[in-house]
């Protein structure tokens, strides 16, 4: 495999037992098959590494947890469904001011559900919207108008209850 900054090894099977994608590419008469390559060149060294650690079944927590996004963007672009579901879960353990909207936005581009409920329960259900009022009227002036509906939404829902 090539990352953007190096290249490291691979066994083909391997990778595309776990990946339809990768079995495609090896399988078919497709570049990849052609150079024994395949090129991930959005991914540095290091987040590839924890990729194939992932799929080797040999990754340390703290690898998984310092490139999960990354982690999460390769597993949605190959396939490895197994590994968004574990991003996913561990996004939602450590949600906080800092990092639930940009959470709440790559919960949206990735499809994740789970994760999705999970900041917009932390925004609304726990009042931390007040908390980050600057970002939040950053957030607002975006282009997106799915999540930010979704969470008027569940404010009006909450505000209704009073």
């Amino acid at each position: 495999m090539s990352a953007s900054n190096g290249t490291i090894g691979a066994h083909r099977v391997v990778v595309a037992a776990c990946s339809h994608v990768f079995y495609s590419m090896s399988s078919h008469d497709l570049r990849e098959k052609e150079i024994s390559a395949i090129n991930i060149s959005d991914m540095t060294i290091e987040a590839c590494q924890s990729f194939l650690s992932y799929i080797y079944m040999d990754i340390e927590q703290k690898d998984f947890i310092k490139h999960r996004l990354d982690l999460l963007r390769a597993s949605d672009k190959y396939g490895v469904l197994d590994l968004i579901d574990a991003c996913e879960e561990s996004l939602m353990e450590d949600i906080d001011m800092k990092n639930v909207l940009d959470r709440l936005q790559s919960a949206s581009m990735y499809g994740l559900p789970k994760l999705n409920f999970c900041c917009i329960q932390y925004l609304v259900k726990f009042g931390k919207i007040y908390d980050i009022r600057e970002e939040f009227n950053a957030f607002i002036q975006s282009d997106e108008w799915d999540l930010i509906g979704e969470v008027v939404n569940e404010m009006l829902s909450i505000w209704k209850g009073f």
